[in-house]
């Protein structure tokens, strides 16, 4: 029974071994000559001047919400697109089916434009 897992556990072990081992090996035969410079805060070229824990503005995070949504959006529209020819040569199911995610479209759509006339997208 454990022969079976075999495959798999040389499958993660050689994983491991390609993402792990580049690392370790240069790090070995690599130089180390560590001075100041390379050692201070790197931050687009120039030292940094603000604290690293100020506060975003909550509208980006509102953005990011919103990109999440829109984008698993695509992620329910995908597979339902590739199997809907099957549904239609299935027959009497293939307009459920289209009325469904065409409410389902509807209700991201107004919740789409509610956000606009809201605000949530601009940007100032």
């Amino acid at each position: 029974m454990l022969e079976n897992y075999l495959p798999v556990l040389l499958f993660i072990l050689v994983g491991l071994a390609f993402g792990v081992g580049p690392f370790y090996l240069g790090k070995a035969l690599g130089p180390n000559r560590p001075d100041p410079e390379k050692l201070s805060a790197y931050e687009c070229g120039f030292p940094a001047f603000e604290d690293a824990r100020m506060k975003f503005d909550v509208r980006y995070y509102l953005i990011a919400i919103l990109f999440i949504l829109f984008d698993l959006e695509i992620a329910f529209l995908f597979p339902w697109a590739t199997v809907f020819r099957e549904f239609i040569v299935a027959g009497a199911a293939a307009w459920f089916v289209f009325g469904t995610v065409m409410v389902f479209l509807a209700i991201l759509v107004i919740g789409y434009i509610v956000e606009w006339k809201n605000g949530a997208l601009d940007w100032e």
